[in-house]
């Protein structure tokens, strides 16, 4: 009497010989009869639950590879998850469906294997045609090896095309180190955009996906539809006569992946900011403003986000930040001529009061006890104008004082904050209105020599009193409103087309290339 594991195994073999085939194709089973499989009683043969289960855990436990994907998977089914592919009828033409997606991965600058695929081929090629021994391809470990390399492979596809195949929340935020203390170390965060990320709700999802036969649907949902994404991927497949260089085409296809909520194309009006270019697109339908910029060295990049601009404030303050102040005002403490000439003033936190730059030492200048900060006007770093949105940073669009850095091929020059070459011409599309009494101020406002508003009269120097007395203090302003609001994006794009839909190639400023690069290697081939 045949046992009732081999007595199963027939009729799976049976379901499997009969529906793994088309007409056309030759059915090496097709003349076998009942009687052939009475020398399949094996161990080779034997399909066993309990033998599944314990190979697909070896496998799990021996995976070494360290993508988001891969912690999914060896967790899943070390925490004794359900067999997702293998069921009583075996493999099914799901795992052909996978397939044939899985293959697209070329397309994408990837390699197959990274995917599973010659294995999940080899293996299925040895079901389907039971080409079984008794070491290590019994029926039950090649079973397994298709349950664990088809849910890796289709996990890894499915995160990267939904999500991408980089998190550069985690790359870009442990790239500059801010501070080591007591065997810590705390990182600068350089990316800061709203992403979609993968939960392990996405998991589950997934694999229950598979699991109701809603495998190509769920595959379908996955797709980024992405314009640029596309033609930079048809780029990457034209051989020997692309454009531009494979890396290039790689790292800005990844980057066209990371979904996020809230891109510039959902919006009629506004501003776009692409640190590698060294410019501004100040948007609004088909009128397009462009300008050089500055952004931060190397050592203080500016970072990546996305937010509203609410204000502009003509001929502002500057509070100059404490590691400015650490690191260029303390060892100049107690001079008043250092203060002077760079229109510095101190003013006691507690009190609010001014104080003589003699009497604060470099000790009380880091204590925090005491502002630096630089008068409002002509020779403020920030220029005549700020334009303020929220952040995490304390950065934001200004004017400077340094106009000479428009000319430089080489633009990255600021603690973090984007300086750009036509403040006014910005203000007025933000305002959206350039005949305005409001527009009118700020253009007196920029021109104005106001170093003696905020200071007593009696006070001030001959030179001063002269500029006081004509000054039309009615045609300042201080604060302006932006209503509405204006959207605004920093990215970061080496490959991008520019307002006029031509592809453009910038310098890798920061080297972010570099890191996604070096992470999308876990996907190619050796």
């Amino acid at each position: 009497m045949k046992s009732p594991a081999l007595t199963l195994f027939v009729l799976v073999l049976v379901v499997l010989s009969m529906g793994s085939c088309s007409d056309k194709d030759t059915n090496p089973n097709r003349q076998l009869s009942i009687d052939a499989y009475e020398e399949m009683d094996s161990a080779a043969f034997r399909i066993h639950s309990k033998r599944i289960r314990e190979e697909v855990e070896r496998l799990a436990l021996t995976d070494n590879d360290s993508t988001l994907a891969d912690s999914w998977v060896r967790g899943y089914y070390l925490d004794k998850g359900k067999l997702v592919w293998i069921n009583r009828l075996g493999i099914d033409g799901r795992a052909d469906t996978l397939l044939e997606r899985l293959t697209e991965v070329t397309r994408m600058g990837f390699s197959l294997s990274k995917f599973c695929v010659p294995q999940i081929q080899r293996d299925l090629q040895r079901l389907r045609t039971l080409d079984f021994d008794d070491s290590t391809n019994t029926i039950n470990c090649v079973a397994a090896r298709l349950e664990y390399h088809l849910s890796k492979g289709f996990l890894r596809y499915a995160v990267g095309q939904r999500y991408g195949y980089v998190n550069p929340r985690f790359l870009l935020n442990h790239l500059d180190v801010l501070n080591r203390s007591n065997g810590r170390v705390s990182y600068r965060t350089l990316f800061d955009l709203p992403i979609e990320r993968p939960t392990r709700a996405f998991l589950y999802r997934a694999l229950d996906r598979v699991g109701e036969h809603r495998l190509e649907a769920f595959l379908d949902s996955m797709q980024p539809h992405d314009k640029l994404l596309a033609q930079m991927q048809e780029e990457l497949n034209k051989g020997s006569g692309r454009q531009w260089d494979r890396r290039l085409l790689l790292v800005n296809m990844e980057r066209r992946r990371w979904r996020m909520d809230d891109t510039p194309q959902k919006h009629q009006k506004y501003i776009l900011v692409n640190l590698p270019s060294y410019h501004l697109e100040a948007v609004d339908g088909d009128k397009v403003l462009s300008m050089r910029i500055g952004c931060g060295t190397l050592k203080t990049k500016t970072p990546l986000l996305q937010s509203m601009v609410e204000r502009m404030d003509v001929n502002p303050q500057w509070i100059i930040p404490m590691s400015i102040v650490k690191e260029s005002v303390a060892p100049h403490a107690g001079s008043r001529g250092y203060f002077r000439s760079r229109h510095y003033f101190i003013r006691e936190r507690a009190t609010g009061k001014v104080v003589d730059p003699a009497l604060v030492g470099a000790g009380a200048l880091m204590s925090g006890d005491y502002r630096v900060i630089q008068e409002g006007g002509a020779h403020n770093s920030l220029g005549r104008i700020i334009f303020r949105f929220k952040n995490n940073f304390s950065v934001y669009l200004h004017d400077t004082s340094s106009r000479e850095v428009f000319s430089r091929e080489d633009r990255g020059v600021s603690h973090g904050c984007v300086r750009v070459e036509r403040p006014f011409d910005l203000g007025v599309f933000l305002l959206g209105d350039s005949t305005s009494l409001t527009v009118q101020k700020i253009r007196y406002s920029m021109m104005a020599d106001v170093s003696p508003v905020g200071k007593k009269y009696e006070e001030l120097p001959p030179e001063q009193k002269a500029v006081a007395d004509t000054l039309k203090r009615k045609m300042l302003i201080g604060s302006v409103k932006v209503n509405p609001r204006v959207p605004i994006y920093i990215y970061y794009y080496t490959l991008y087309p520019d307002h006029e839909g031509v592809m453009r190639t910038y310098n890798d400023i920061y080297g972010y290339d570099d890191v996604i690069y070096r992470y999308l290697r876990n996907y190619m081939g050796s």
